[in-house]
């Protein structure tokens, strides 16, 4: 707990490098963009579009889901923020081997600076999520204001697994291509455009939401955002945990190796 307590110190000393960093970050990805940040929600928006055509007009959309196109960005956004968030921290330290090879800084600011720039990112989506709520006729609920909890639990989660999988890249640079199959194997683990609690097998939607964290995020994020009601504080509760149970996990092996990723890269 010292040992955690010292970071975290060191952590806020250097706050000025992590924003720095933060900012590098969404400078980078809208580089050369004629929309620039507005992507963050484009882009989503644009896979609502696609989801919402295939499953109304191609497949038929699950008959309790209302607004369907609704229910998908709600998912959508969520996911994004967990796969950007995840892809790009995994990738931070190899990205950064002359930095971290030339200058000392807390190395927990290069996956954290990527997780918290996706963060942003979402953050930028959320007023146009309203806004294609409001168009379609779908109610806006008070329980959003609940979502600043479950957005810290996603930053949490997303913070732990990618400084466990940036140090397994640093060692085996397998890692982020394992991590884009895995990515795509995910997403349709994750239920975005199906409603999880009305699963024709009851019992296969719940080991979706034991095995796959992000589930149970996308789960919550839907029931706040589109059903406007609140997640059962059990489920709530168990998700919390298994958020810094990652947290834990990952910064014990970031703190435990850091200190070789100079030599290795």
């Amino acid at each position: 707990m010292s040992a955690l307590l010292t970071d975290l110190r060191e952590l806020w000393s250097y706050r000025s490098l992590l924003w720095m960093l933060v900012v590098r970050e969404l400078k980078v990805r809208y580089r050369s963009s004629v929309l620039g940040v507005a992507w963050s929600f484009l882009q989503p928006f644009g896979m609502m579009v696609v989801m919402t055509f295939v499953f109304t007009v191609i497949a038929s959309a699950p008959p309790n889901i209302p607004h369907y196109n609704v229910f998908v960005l709600s998912g959508l956004l969520a996911w994004n923020f967990f796969s950007a968030a995840v892809v790009t921290a995994t990738g931070s330290v190899v990205a950064n081997s002359a930095l971290v090879k030339k200058v000392y800084f807390p190395r927990l600011i290069l996956p954290a600076s990527a997780v918290i720039s996706s963060m942003v990112n979402f953050l930028f989506a959320l007023p146009m999520w309203a806004v294609v709520a409001i168009v379609s006729g779908h109610p806006i609920y008070s329980t959003l204001l609940l979502l600043p909890f479950v957005i810290v639990l996603q930053l949490i989660f997303c913070l732990g697994l990618s400084l466990l999988l940036s140090t397994l890249n640093v060692f085996y640079r397998d890692t982020q291509f394992i991590l884009e199959l895995s990515m795509l194997a995910l997403f349709f683990l994750t239920p975005i455009w199906y409603d999880i609690n009305n699963a024709p097998q009851p019992e296969a939607g719940l080991w979706v939401r034991r095995l796959n964290p992000v589930a149970s995020l996308v789960n919550i994020y839907q029931d706040l955002m589109y059903w406007g009601r609140s997640t059962d504080l059990d489920f709530v509760l168990r998700t919390a945990v298994t958020a810094v149970a990652f947290l834990l996990v990952g910064y014990t092996v970031f703190r435990r190796f850091s200190s070789r990723f100079g030599e290795e890269l």
